[in-house]
This record gives C-alpha cells, structure tokens and sequence, in this order.
C-alpha cells in the first residue's frame, strides 16, 4: 500500500532538544509552588485531606471513609496513599505538607509518563517526518525527543490543571494512571514486558481511584485498537494484555466500591463549550491544528492513542454534567496531539502565539505585583482598599524568601521572553515555551506573592481561630447536615472530634454548630442556646452559629446578621 504523504517537514536544526537544566526548571517551577506553606483549601482539597488525616490518626476504618461519622463515597487508593503519607512524614512534616507530596510526585510522574508516550509514539514510522532529497532531515530520535518535549511543555501550558494538578484528591490518582497507561499503550513495540506491566497495573489503579467506567472504556478501545492492527505485530500481541488489564480493572473495581453512577444534569452547549475552551487552553487549539493537517493519518498509532483517552474524557465530562475534573483526564492525551500540530506550524501561526502569550502573561504578572505592592505599601490604593472590603480581617504579611523566588521568576520571564523575540529559533518546541513559562511565572507569583491572601480566603484557618474559642476543649460538637469541608475543618483546625450525622442535634455533644447562608437568620433547635455567630472572612453571606444546650434556644430574629 503507498505510504500516506507526511505533512511534518523538519530539519536536523528543528528537532533540537530543549536543554535538561531549562526543563527541569519548567518542570519545578511547576510542580513546587503551592507545595509547602499552605492550608488544604475548601472544596475537594479539604474533603480529601480530612479523610485522609482520619485514617492516618485511627478515627475511622481504612476500608469505610468517613467525615465527622458520616461514610463517603470516597475511593479508597488515593485516599490510602494519603494516609501512608501522613502516618510515615507528620512526626517531621505538617500533616498538609505530608499528605500533598505523594499528590506532588503523581504530578511529576503525569509528566515524566506524557513525555516518554509522545516520545515513543514520534518513533513510529507514520509520525516521522518527510525525508530531504538532499539529506538534512531530523533523526527519528532527535525528532521524537523535541516532539516529546513539546508535548511536556503543551501539558503544563494547560489552564485546566493548573489548580486541580495541585490538590490532593483521586482526580490526580487517576490523572496519573491515565498517563502511564497512555505510556504503555506507546511502548508495545521498544518496550515489551515493562509496557505489558504498566497496562496490568495503571487501567487497575484508574479504576481504583474512582474511574471504573473510564478504565473499562478505555480498555475496550484499547482491545479494539490492537485487534485492528496488522496481523502479527506488536500491538496485536499485546491485545490479550489489554484484554487481562481491563478486566483486572473492572474486578478491581467492586471491593473498593467505585462502582456507582455519578451523571449529572445535562449541561447547556454554550457553558460546555466555554468549559471546554478555557479548561483545554492552548492545547484543544493545536490539538485541533493537528488532527485537520494529519487527517489522512487518523488510524494511525500516533493520533489513535492520544485521541482514544481525549475521547473517554470528553464524553465522560459532559455525562458528568460539565465536571471539570473529569475532563482534566483529557489533558494527556490533548498535550500529546498538540505536539504533532508543531512540525506543521506557520511562522505566522507561531508569531501569534509567542505575541499572545508576552502580552497576556506579563499583563497577569505585572497585575499580580501592583496588587502585592498595594498590600504592602498601600500604593497604588484602590487594590488594597478591595483587598480590606472583600478580605475582612485579612492583614498583609511579608516574607523575603518569597519576595525574592518572585524576583527571580520575573528576571527569568524576561530573559525568556528577549530570548525568544529577540532573533528566529528554528527549534520545534520553541511556540510552547513563552505559553508554558508565562503559565508557570504565574502560578509561581501566586504562591509567593498572593499565597497569604489566597490561603486567608481559601482556607477555614482564620475562621476556626475565632469559632474555636467557643468550642470546648475535649467535648465533641455536633454538626448536623455540615459540609464535608467544614467538617474536616473542624477536626484538622480546630482539632475537635464532629458528630455529623443528621440526628446529631440529639446526640450527646454539649456543642453544636450550624451554617447559616444567606440574610435569614436561623431559628435554633429546641433545648439550644445561641453563644456565638461567626461570619466567613471573605463571604458577607455565610456565617457559622455555635449554640450550646440550654433551656430556650434565643434566636428569634429574621432579620440579617450583624
């Protein structure tokens, strides 16, 4: 059969590698901020943790999660991994610090695995480019190594993984297993048993981490891809590995009780779309780039793998009702086709996106530092002033340590940005560095700069500081219908054990705490005796009632708080 025209022209120039030291640097000013100095932030973040620090502590079984004794739906591995964390580092670490660094190494480990799956997938004969007639043409290895290291890049460029690749929660478990599993289906050919072996161990761990479904459809794809294939070679053979893999996943699946249906309500196409486009930014619009400039190569192995996993996330989001979070698991797959649009790009096409991303991310670095400058000096005045209204209580702290990581990330943006404007590269990878570095500077900038105002937002810290003292020492507080976070909040903050359950306001807890949203003022439950109303820092709508048993419980007022 005549071999499909190629539409990747690339000179040995082009398929220069980007050197280690400056990946590694991409890579850590990633991965690092947001690491240490931190409190578990409201939301997924906090209800894992608090799962995980109940386990660790022995206050709940290890095969029945639980919050403030009311079970969860929460998949046992990653919460597991979090406890182990904690039980072996908090003698040494915050219990925080020490449940977020094996979610740290996840994180490292979906980028090593997306590297070394584009790397592998730009070695097959169908993803090489076109040869010269004069020679000069790139190596295969050289090739799939700047290729590989565009498609890292494309990954930590990604708007959508920003605040979720830095949690502590099973969507990064299975962000991670999704990766390796991607990096085995990539190495049938270079790589026999260890790729049999990363099959048989990341389509289980997906299932385990709360994505049964995703890992039986993706395995049933998988089946389908390798029965497709020639007769003979590898990926045929490696059909029945698949086949063990995706069953083993699905067995997997029952004693953890991941099964379980998880729909939501249909979304609108505009809020999907919208979704869709800012989650997956840039790499959706390369990812796109590719698939129409190797549209005649659609079957092969390069673009099949990547937009098998793309696929699954996809239609699982939108089933889901617009879950974010299942949607981050496309994101390996959408970095790995973006990386295939780079031999195929305009020069004007690229200019775009370096001029793009010198405008957007030094406009997002230059407003996080006015901001800053206002905390600590009060000039310009108009931020701090919103910083006063919006953050009631909230008081600037300054740390020369950050200030100086802040001063150093900038300095290197600058660098970079001369670097690329400042004469043509010819380097394949070169349209992805200033959009994954203006990602990192600013995600770096806002773990340094603004880390104390977000953590003072984000976090229930400053408002278990002022709700504590009205907690008694030793005595369990009854909180009926709370959240998830405010529970854990409560055991991990104010260190009180929490009495959930509905019926709680029955129990034997000598104090209870309700929530109250919005201006109606809540009526106490007979036999309490409201002693306190604390408000949420940074919510005017949201306020937490601490009562104690008494005769006649006092609220009687409709009117708003305060």
């Amino acid at each position: 059969m005549t071999p499909l025209p190629n539409p990747a022209l690339v000179t040995r120039d082009a398929a220069r590698r980007l050197p280690r030291l400056a990946l590694l640097a991409f890579c850590a000013a990633y991965v690092l901020p947001g690491l240490f100095g931190r409190d578990p932030w409201r939301g997924a973040d906090l209800n894992a943790f608090g799962q995980m620090l109940a386990m660790a502590e022995g206050r709940i079984s290890w095969l029945v999660p639980a919050l403030g004794g009311v079970p969860t739906e929460a998949s046992l591995l990653p919460h597991w991994i979090g406890a182990i964390s904690i039980a072996a580092l908090s003698p040494w670490l915050d219990a925080a610090v020490a449940a977020r660094l094996p979610f740290a190494l996840l994180l490292v480990l979906t980028l090593v695995a997306v590297w070394y799956a584009c790397f592998n997938l730009a070695q097959t004969e169908a993803a090489q480019p076109l040869p010269f007639a004069f020679g000069g043409e790139a190596s295969p290895q050289d090739y799939a190594r700047a290729v590989a290291d565009g498609a890292l890049l494309a990954l930590i460029a990604t708007l959508g993984l920003l605040q979720l690749g830095h949690e502590t929660t099973p969507e990064l478990a299975q962000l991670a297993a999704l990766a390796c599993y991607q990096w085995a289906l990539s190495a049938v050919s270079s790589r026999r048993w260890m790729a049999r072996l990363g099959a048989l161990a990341a389509l289980p761990a997906l299932a385990a981490s709360d994505a049964p479904a995703m890992a039986a459809a993706i395995g049933l794809g998988s089946v389908l891809l390798c029965w497709r294939a020639e007769g003979g070679t590898a990926q045929q053979r490696f059909m029945p590995w698949v086949a063990a893999a995706t069953l083993l996943a699905v067995l997997v699946a029952w004693p953890v009780h991941a099964w379980r249906w998880r729909l939501g309500a249909p979304i609108e196409p505009v809020q999907l779309l919208r979704l869709f486009v800012w989650f997956l930014w840039p790499a959706w619009a390369l990812a796109c780039w590719t698939l129409w400039r190797w549209r005649n190569h659609l079957g092969q192995l390069h673009l099949v793998v990547p937009l098998l996993s793309v696929a699954v996330a996809l239609f699982t989001s939108i089933a889901m009702g617009g879950s974010d979070r299942a949607l981050m698991l496309a994101l390996p797959g959408s970095a790995i086709l973006a990386a295939f649009a780079l031999p195929t790009l305009r020069r004007s096409t690229a200019a775009a996106i370096d001029w793009f991303s010198v405008f957007f991310f030094s406009l997002c670095a230059l407003t996080i530092w006015v901001v800053y400058l206002s905390m600590q000096t009060g000039v310009p005045a108009k931020p701090a002033a919103n910083i006063v209204r919006l953050a009631i209580g909230f008081k600037p702290q300054f740390s020369l340590t950050a200030l100086l990581l802040a001063l150093a990330a900038s300095a290197a943006w600058i660098g970079l940005v001369r670097w690329r404007t400042g004469r043509h590269q010819t380097a394949l990878w070169k349209s992805l560095v200033l959009p994954a570095g203006g990602v990192a500077l600013c995600w770096l900038l806002l773990m340094t700069l603004w880390l104390p105002l977000l953590d003072y937002g984000r976090s229930y810290r400053p408002l278990m500081a002022r709700l504590q003292r009205w907690l008694p020492a030793g005595e369990c507080v009854a909180a009926p219908g709370a959240t998830p976070s405010l529970v854990a909040a409560l055991e991990y903050h104010a260190r009180r054990t929490v009495d959930a359950d509905t019926r709680a306001a029955a129990g034997r807890c000598p104090v209870l705490v309700q929530v109250q949203r919005g201006t109606q003022r809540i009526i106490g439950p007979p036999g309490w005796d409201e002693v306190a109303r604390e408000p949420r820092p940074t919510d005017r709508h949201e306020w937490l009632v601490v009562y104690r048993r008494g005769g006649t419980a006092q609220l009687r007022s409709t009117t708003a708080p305060g």
